[in-house]
């Protein structure tokens, strides 16, 4: 079993906020976690679009996220919301696919104007999905340097916001995990 789920909406293969997710889970990594990407550019379009339920990767990608400790779900901001093809993947998961699971949401776009994105679109989604939002973390284009994908956060402050949520992610995985223990 993985421990920490990114799910990438970009509908990019080479996408700022999939550098954002996967530095994420890179920290993740650091602290002793699993970690598995599934992206939206993954699955078969038709799958998506047609709504086959019942599409073997949609099937084992429902039982991953519900299996997870925890989820990174990233995307880029359009039209001050989440990816439209990250929302039909997330329509085809179960009901309650993220119950009880830690999600830290993060999201991209080309200015400060879709800071609420997270708030008004990411979150209600979140919940309505079962899930545990944390804060997240809204990230300006500018701040991601796609060509250093080592290193990808090239604003320290940024980082350094990206790494405290990460932080926030493992600590209250560690708790649920201390708290199923001792029931």
């Amino acid at each position: 079993m993985t421990d920490i789920i990114i799910l990438s909406g970009s509908p990019s293969k080479h996408s700022r906020s999939q550098l954002a997710a996967t530095y994420a889970g890179n920290l993740a990594k650091e602290q002793g976690y699993t970690v598995k990407e599934i992206r939206v550019t993954d699955f078969a379009p038709e799958d998506l679009l047609y709504a086959r339920f019942d599409s073997p990767q949609i099937v084992e990608a429902g039982r991953s996220v519900q299996n997870a400790k925890g989820l990174i779900i990233a995307s880029p901001v359009y039209k001050a919301s989440y990816s439209g093809i990250l929302k039909a993947l997330l329509d085809l998961l179960p009901q309650d696919a993220f119950k009880t699971i830690p999600v830290l949401p993060l999201m991209t776009g080309g200015s400060p104007a879709h800071l609420l994105a997270i708030d008004y679109a990411f979150k209600p989604l979140i919940a309505n999905l079962k899930g545990e939002p944390l804060q997240g973390v809204y990230l300006c284009d500018h701040h991601i340097n796609k060509d250093n994908p080592e290193q990808p956060i090239a604003d320290e402050e940024t980082a350094d916001r990206i790494k405290t949520q990460t932080n926030q992610l493992v600590d209250v995985i560690r708790r649920n995990l201390a708290a199923s223990t001792v029931k």
